[in-house]
């Protein structure tokens, strides 16, 4: 595990946070952007709920219209910072697959990488046994620093492989792809039994 640990009793709950309620798992993707992906996926899997977050009102504002043109009952757009939404938001062992497709790669602070943050471990307990990660990247030096820390640092399992020219889930990846540039992706399980130090972690506004 992540020599600094996460904190989450110190993160306050997102700007007009509404406590949502599913009655089944869900899937998460973090940086929806556009919606792209969201709304392909929410289509294509009916029977899913996406919870689906934002950070920036740009993109979030043309996701929402994108997304009231579908109405698409079983995708939730959320715009919000991630890290202090899914603190308060998502109950451990709740969440069966997770989307992170083509994330900043953040090249002047590799701490703020997903693999890299303490709160990944925190991101792990939400997710339940054999729960699956997707992470996407136009970058190879990207996944291959998320693969070592996948193998020294989280001890999880994960396939690596290239991803198919004609794929359009992100307008980044019709982008990239577009271009030549080697889209890959690392698919990454959590393992039955793989334990976290948040596992019991729910936080007061969800207690209440």
């Amino acid at each position: 595990m992540s020599a600094r640990l996460f904190q989450p009793q110190y993160l306050q709950a997102p700007r007009n946070f509404v406590l949502p309620q599913f009655s089944q798992a869900i899937c998460l993707e973090i940086g929806a952007g556009m919606g792209r992906h969201a709304i392909l996926f929410a289509e294509q899997n009916p029977n899913k709920i996406l919870v689906a977050v934002e950070r920036t009102s740009a993109k979030f504002k043309v996701f929402a219209a994108r997304q009231q043109d579908h109405q698409l009952e079983n995708l939730y757009p959320v715009h919000a910072d991630a890290i202090p939404w899914v603190v308060h938001a998502l109950l451990p062992q709740t969440v069966e697959q997770l989307f992170l497709l083509y994330p900043n790669p953040e090249p002047k602070n590799p701490a703020q990488r997903w693999l890299n943050m303490p709160f990944f471990e925190f991101l792990l307990s939400r997710l339940q046994d054999n729960a699956r990660i997707t992470l996407a990247s136009n970058i190879p030096a990207y996944l291959d620093e998320a693969a070592s820390q996948l193998e020294q640092v989280w001890k999880l399992p994960f396939v690596r492989q290239a991803i198919a020219p004609d794929s359009a889930r992100t307008h980044f990846e019709v982008k990239y792809l577009a271009r030549g540039e080697p889209c890959e992706e690392l698919i990454i399980t959590k393992p039955a039994g793989y334990q976290t130090r948040f596992d019991s972690y729910i936080s007061p506004v969800a207690r209440c």
